[in-house]
C-alpha cells in the first residue's frame, strides 16, 4: 500500500470522529497504536424546546446564541429552531395513552402552517414546519423571537459547523394571570434516553405536564415512571407512550394516577429512540415554572443559586439504586459553608422520594445547597423548589442538581439589571471568566474574571455589554482550580409579584475527544 492511500485512510478516520456530537471514550492501555490527542469542536448540535404555554394571557421570548470561536460561520453552517409537528398540549388518557397521544400529534400536525404574532429581529416569527422560528447566522450575537400565541408549538433545532459548539437556546414566558401565573423559563435540552425530575407533583392545585419531544424521523417509545414517599406509584398508562417522529407530546401527570401526591420524582426513560423532556409546573396559588432535568445519578449533588430573599425552600431527593442514600447537607454562602440547623443530614430510602422543608434557610444571603454522600452510600438525584414572596404574591421556581462546568457553559436570555449569576466551588478555589455577549440589537461583549473561594457561593450581576441593546447571553468559562457550578436567576417583577426563573448552567459539551495515530502512517511505504 502506498503512502498516499495510507494518508487518505488516516484523514478519513479523523474526519469521521470530528463529525460526531458525542465524546469518544479514550483508548485503553491495551489499544496500541492510538493515544488521546486533545479535543476538537463538535460539528452538529441538537436542541429540543417544549411548547411554552396554553395561556391566552402570556408572551414568550425565544433566544438563541453560540459563543464566538476561532473562526466566523462558514458557508452552509446553520442553527435553526423549527416547529415540531405535535400538539401544544394534551392529557394522556388512562385507557390508552399511546393511541391518544399519537392520534392527537398527527391531528395537530397541520397547525404548523399558522404564523405567530411575534417578531424575529423585527420580522414575524413563523410556525410553518418548513420555516424556522429562529435562525442564528453568526456566533457571538444572540437572536430573538417573540409570540403571544397560546398554541405556539414545541421547537426542534439543529446547528452545524462553527455555529454548533456551545449553541444554546432558551424560551422565557410571562404568564399574566391564572394557574401558573409568573415567569416560566427553560433552556432547550439535547436529546437523551433518561431524565430525572425530583419535585414534580400530582397534588390538588398543581398541574404538572411533562413535555416529551422526539427529534428523529422514527417513532420513540418512553416510560413515565412516578415515585412517591412510599415507592413506585402504579401508573400503567404511563408505560410505552409513543412519541411520533419530529413531534412533542405533553402529558398531564395527574392523568397517570388516581393517587394525588405532593412530592414526586418522575423518571422519563426511553425504550427506543432518543427524546428531550421538561416538566412545566403550574400552581393555583404559588405561580409556576419549568422543572429542568436533574444532573445524572451520583453519590452527591450541587444545587446552585438559592436567592437571598427566598421565603421557602424545599429539598426533594430520590434514591434510584438498590441501596439507601445518606447525605450530609450544607449551605454554601458568601463567606463559607454551614450545616442547616436540624437538617445536617438526610436519609433517602431506596426507590423512594424524600422531601424536607428547609424554610427561609438563606436568611438574606444567597447560597447553594451541597449534598455529599457518605462512604458506601447509595446514589441520589435531587432538586429544590424555591418560593419568593408571600400570600397571594408568591412565585415559585426550581433548582435541579447541576453538573459542573468543565470548560464552558452559557445561558442565553439575559436582561439589563434583571440577571443574577451564582457560582459555587464546593471543594477548592476556582477561577472563572464571565463574558456578556453583544446585545441582540447592538453593542460589544464585555468580560470579567472572578475567583470563587472554596466552599462558598459567589453571587454577581453579569457585566453589561458595552452600549448593549436588547437581550444578551452570559458565558462562564473555567480558567483553573477546583470544580465550579453555576446557575442564573432572571427576575422580572410585575404588579407586586416577584416573578423569577432559575436556569442551571451545565457544561456546553462543545468539544469531542479525538484520538490520533501513535505513528505517522503517511511516512510508511507499502
Amino acid at each position: 500500500m502506498n503512502r498516499t492511500t495510507l494518508s487518505l485512510f488516516a484523514t478519513t478516520a479523523v474526519l469521521a470522529v470530528v463529525a460526531g456530537v458525542a465524546a469518544l471514550n479514550p483508548p485503553s492501555g491495551d489499544n496500541a497504536g492510538t493515544r488521546p490527542a486533545g479535543r476538537m469542536p463538535v460539528q452538529r448540535s441538537t436542541l429540543l424546546c417544549p411548547a411554552p404555554t396554553s395561556s391566552d394571557v402570556a408572551s414568550t421570548t425565544y433566544t438563541a446564541f453560540t459563543p464566538p470561536g476561532k473562526g466566523a460561520a462558514a458557508a452552509g453552517s446553520t442553527a435553526d429552531l423549527l416547529p415540531a409537528a405535535g400538539p401544544a398540549r394534551t392529557d394522556a388518557k388512562k385507557d390508552d395513552p399511546k393511541k391518544d397521544a399519537s392520534k392527537d400529534a398527527a391531528k395537530d400536525a397541520s397547525k404548523g402552517d399558522k404564523k405567530t404574532d411575534g417578531k424575529t429581529d423585527g420580522k414575524k416569527a413563523e410556525t410553518d414546519p418548513g420555516k424556522p422560528v429562529l435562525s442564528l447566522k453568526e456566533p457571538g450575537k444572540p437572536v430573538t423571537a417573540t409570540t403571544e400565541r397560546s398554541d405556539a408549538p414545541a421547537l426542534l433545532g439543529s446547528a452545524t459547523g462553527p455555529l454548533a459548539p456551545g449553541w444554546t437556546a432558551q424560551q422565557t414566558t410571562t404568564v399574566a394571570a391564572g394557574s401558573g401565573r409568573g415567569l416560566h423559563g427553560v433552556s432547550c435540552v439535547p436529546p437523551d434516553t433518561s431524565f430525572w425530575f425530583p419535585g414534580a407533583s400530582t397534588a390538588k392545585g398543581r398541574q404538572d405536564y411533562v413535555h416529551v419531544s422526539n427529534p428523529d424521523n422514527s417513532a420513540a417509545v418512553v416510560d413515565l415512571e412516578l415515585y412517591g414517599p412510599d415507592g413506585r406509584i402504579k401508573a400503567p398508562s404511563g408505560e410505552g407512550v409513543a412519541i411520533p417522529p419530529r413531534s412533542t407530546v405533553p402529558v398531564l401527570l395527574s392523568s397517570l394516577t388516581d393517587a394525588p401526591t405532593e412530592n414526586l420524582t418522575l423518571h422519563v426513560a426511553a425504550r427506543s429512540g432518543r427524546v428531550g423532556a421538561a416538566v412545566q409546573a403550574s400552581d393555583d396559588k404559588a405561580g409556576g415554572d419549568w422543572l429542568a432535568p436533574a444532573a445524572d445519578v451520583s453519590a452527591g449533588a450541587v444545587l446552585p443559586g438559592i436567592p437571598a430573599d427566598a421565603t421557602s425552600v424545599r429539598l426533594i431527593a430520590f434514591a434510584p439504586g438498590s441501596d439507601d442514600a445518606d447525605v450530609t447537607v450544607r449551605l454554601a454562602g458568601a463567606s463559607g459553608s454551614i450545616s442547616p440547623a436540624g437538617h445536617e443530614s438526610l436519609h433517602v430510602k431506596s426507590g423512594m422520594t424524600t422531601a424536607v422543608d428547609l424554610g427561609d434557610l438563606t436568611k438574606g444571603e444567597a447560597g447553594s445547597l451541597l449534598l455529599t454522600g457518605a462512604h458506601g452510600s447509595g446514589t441520589v438525584v435531587a432538586a429544590l423548589r424555591v418560593t419568593r414572596g408571600k400570600d397571594d404574591k408568591q412565585e415559585t421556581a426550581f433548582i435541579p442538581a447541576t453538573p459542573a462546568i468543565e470548560a464552558r457553559g452559557t445561558v442565553a436570555d439575559n436582561r439589563a439589571k434583571a440577571s443574577t449569576l451564582s457560582l459555587v466551588a464546593p471543594g477548592k478555589d476556582a477561577q472563572v471568566t464571565v463574558t456578556s455577549s453583544a446585545g441582540s440589537e447592538g453593542g460589544a461583549p464585555v468580560g470579567k474574571s472572578y475567583t470563587v473561594k472554596a466552599g462558598t457561593t459567589l453571587t454577581v450581576e453579569p457585566p453589561q455589554p458595552a452600549d448593549g441593546k436588547g437581550v444578551f447571553a452570559v458565558t462562564v468559562e473555567k480558567v483553573s482550580g477546583g470544580p465550579v457550578y453555576a446557575s442564573r436567576m432572571l427576575a422580572l417583577p410585575k404588579d407586586g409579584v416577584p416573578m423569577f426563573t432559575i436556569q442551571p448552567i451545565p457544561d456546553d459539551r462543545s468539544t469531542v475527544a479525538v484520538p490520533k495515530a501513535e505513528q505517522d502512517l503517511s511516512m510508511l511505504n507499502g
